[in-house]
């Protein structure tokens, strides 16, 4: 009888959350990589260097950097539905503003404004899943919400394409009518957050009493035995913990090759002859076949009940994806290599997020959550940053991408040398998440 509650109840939560956070997560990962397709004719306009835009495009991180754990633990007090709606509408204001940047300081400026409104918006999301799902189904439940990232990239790249051919129309460039259009979804999704989304279980109208006081009871016992077994709920033992600054730094080389591909895919494209409208199918590709990837692998990683080497093996085919793609030399090549690469970092996330939750809880939680998100981050600054500045000193890629692939290296290297330690009893549930 339990069982069949339990999928009751599971499957109705899957289907009331989980669509709208991905339609939230898709729109908010558009707007932060829809500058790549604005470049194709925006730095000619304005006159960016790759280094200016280079830097403005992962400015973006650094506003996200330093707001993003006071914004989560925010979000722990004030409710989700409330503060999402909060990041949402901000950033959609800020998002359509991009439209009128007239040189670098607005670039940067906007750029950094961006960052700073969206933060606290996917930990928010990863801490929001973990008040509705319990632990053994939460690395398929983020792969799924995740998979918005790369669906984003696959329908928003012939999307932000199409919209680059409203050039001239009303005296505006394609560019901005692209980022006015684009920053619209989230404005409107702000609003609906604040009557959609629920903030706990407890208050979840939606469900039965029976099913309700289920998902309560599972979620409370879950909670406790994480905090009998931790004496790390408080905010602090959360970022202090040596692990979570581990896995802060793994994610910082998945993030560098996430957003090195997200911002420089559709100009590494068109330097192989594409036109725009091309470089949108183009650029699609890798991320459907990303997709499909991503949810077979935290399947693969749910089912074995195995996180490190799930990690592991991700990080290396996008390193060697990435070196590959430094020395293809015809546009179908570049498609191969950039998709080796998205299926790659794709892959990596789900089973690298269903790690902090395993040995945090309460604050911690939301404040290691948050601390991996912003300090990996980072990533997205250095990766496309050092992509711009290389190419502008070598005229190519190739040296910029054998460095992002570097990062990749460093970050299966971490992951390996933490299931190597966690042999040891008190790391044990790092990697084997189920055993308790």
């Amino acid at each position: 009888m339990n069982n069949d509650l339990e999928k009751k109840v599971m499957r109705k939560v899957t289907l009331r959350i989980i669509p709208f956070i991905m339609l939230l997560y898709f729109i908010a990962f558009l707007d932060r990589v829809n500058i790549g397709f604005a470049a194709l004719t925006m730095n000619e306009d304005l006159g960016f260097s790759p280094t200016v835009f280079g830097l403005g495009a992962g400015i973006f991180f650094l506003g996200y950097f330093l707001f993003e754990v006071p914004s989560n633990l925010i979000l722990h007090k004030v409710g989700a539905r409330i503060w999402i709606a909060r990041v949402m509408i901000t950033w959609g204001m800020v998002s359509g503003c991009m439209a009128f940047v007239q040189g670098t300081t607005s670039f940067y400026t906007l750029r950094f404004l961006l960052g700073v409104a969206e933060a606290g918006f996917f930990p928010g999301i990863i801490l929001y899943l973990s008040y509705w799902f319990p632990a053994a189904k939460r690395a398929q439940v983020t792969a799924i919400f995740m998979a918005a990232a790369p669906l984003s990239t696959a329908l928003g790249s012939p999307i932000s394409a199409a919209l680059l051919e409203m050039h001239g129309f009303f005296g505006y460039a394609g560019w901005q009518w692209m980022f006015v259009l684009e920053a619209l979804p989230a404005l409107v999704l702000g609003i609906v957050v604040l009557f959609f989304l629920t903030d706990r279980p407890a208050k979840a109208k939606w469900l039965t009493d029976e099913e309700r006081a289920w998902l309560e009871n599972t979620m409370q016992a879950e909670e406790l035995a994480r905090a009998a077994k931790q004496s790390h709920s408080s905010a602090w033992k959360g970022l202090a913990d040596k692990r979570v600054l581990a896995l802060a730094l793994v994610y910082f080389g998945t993030s560098a090759g996430l957003y090195t591909l997200g911002i420089w895919s559709p100009q590494i494209i068109r330097s192989f002859g594409a036109t725009s409208l091309e470089i949108g199918f183009l650029n699609a590709f890798p991320a459907v076949i990303g997709v499909i990837a991503m949810i077979l692998w935290a399947q693969h990683s749910d089912r074995t009940k195995e996180r490190s080497w799930h990690v592991i093996g991700a990080c290396l085919l996008a390193a060697a994806g990435l070196i590959y793609a430094g020395n293809v030399s015809t546009l179908f090549t570049v498609i191969v290599a950039l998709t080796l690469v998205t299926v790659g970092i794709s892959a990596s996330k789900p089973p690298l997020w269903s790690m902090p939750t395993v040995f945090l809880s309460g604050p911690a939680a939301a404040a290691g959550i948050a601390t991996i998100n912003s300090i990996g981050n980072l990533g997205g600054f250095v990766g496309p940053m050092m992509i711009g500045v290389i190419r502008q000193q070598t005229g190519s890629y190739t040296w910029g991408l054998y460095f992002v692939a570097g990062l990749l290296t460093i970050s299966a290297l971490i992951v390996l040398i933490l299931s190597a330690r966690a042999d040891k009893p008190h790391t044990a549930e790092l990697t084997h998440p189920h055993t308790h």
